[in-house]
């Protein structure tokens, strides 16, 4: 899978610095060991690194912005969460302390609608990916900040995390032919199993195969356009696009943030509770199962 290290139309001061310190040392390191590598790759597609990043290589871009934004989120979550947390006390808590136990009842719930009471293993992977794709499609919204999740890079990382986690999770559960035998669909009389089955196996693992690409382009598409429309319309007509008009685009972005975060968690659950069930619980499992397909269309929806 290739990713596309799209550029920032203007670089964040905060790139600026740190490829000013570190840039070098990377671009070194990078020419000697990693370029070589994709130059083979490419030069199998008649093509090179740099027409497909969109970039020479330079100590000025050794480090992508997205690569900095993206760690500077991972920051931020933990920061965020210390700081809502504060002296926890079930007497006189805190706003802080109101506002991360609402998000934790809020996330708990959702598993156990989606996955089941089960899934409550699955909620410190859950509600670190609620979490920090908060952030990071929050981050667009300040000064001197972007949004990692505009990247494809990122998103792609992302969705196929998920992808490596519920598969993990399938195979754990059901063993790796167990695991790969639910693609086949439910048993069938032999005759239709015979023409029927084989088809909804097909299907199914192409669905699957291509779920990283659509969680990231869903997310990355979404976050992208709303940075676009923000700097496109802002521009429109300065200075009077730049009074006002920006407060109300930063609603919208954060109304955009918040249902992309809800969209790629909620995805993520329902994969997991298509490969996961309750211990010792067989007869619940078609009801589980039904449970799981009515979150998934009504999250396609």
């Amino acid at each position: 899978m290739f990713l596309f290290a799209e550029a920032a139309e203007e670089t964040p001061l905060i790139v600026q610095f740190i490829n000013h310190y570190f840039g070098e040392t990377m671009y070194h390191f990078e020419v000697k060991y990693t370029k070589p590598i994709w130059d083979a790759v490419f030069a199998k597609f008649g093509t090179t690194p740099e027409a497909v990043f969109g970039a020479p290589y330079s100590p000025e871009n050794a480090i992508p912005w997205y690569t900095i934004m993206f760690v500077i989120a991972c920051v931020l979550t933990v920061f965020v969460v210390y700081l809502l947390k504060g002296k926890l006390s079930s007497d006189d808590p805190s706003q802080g302390q109101l506002t991360l136990e609402a998000g934790y009842l809020t996330i708990k719930d959702m598993i156990g609608s989606i996955i089941g009471d089960h899934g409550a293993e699955h909620f410190p992977v859950v509600a670190t990916f609620a979490v920090l794709i908060l952030v990071s499609n929050l981050m667009g919204q300040f000064p001197l900040f972007q949004s990692p999740t505009a990247s494809v890079n990122v998103t792609y990382a992302l969705g196929v995390s998920s992808f490596i986690y519920y598969n993990a999770i399938g195979i754990k559960e059901n063993g790796l032919f167990g695991h790969i035998a639910h693609f086949a669909g439910p048993r069938l009389p032999l005759l239709m199993a015979i023409i029927i089955t084989p088809l909804i196996f097909v299907i199914e693992l192409i669905s699957n195969s291509i779920r990283p690409f659509t969680l990231g382009v869903r997310l990355f598409a979404n976050m992208f356009s709303d940075e676009k429309v923000f700097q496109a319309i802002t521009n429109l007509a300065p200075p009077f696009t730049q009074f006002g008009v920006p407060l109300l685009l930063t609603g919208l972005g954060v109304f955009v943030a918040l249902v992309q975060t809800l969209v790629f968690t909620l995805l993520s659950m329902i994969y997991i509770g298509e490969v996961t069930h309750a211990p010792h619980d067989d007869h619940g499992h078609e009801d589980e199962r039904g449970r799981v397909a009515a979150a998934a269309e009504a999250a396609h929806a």
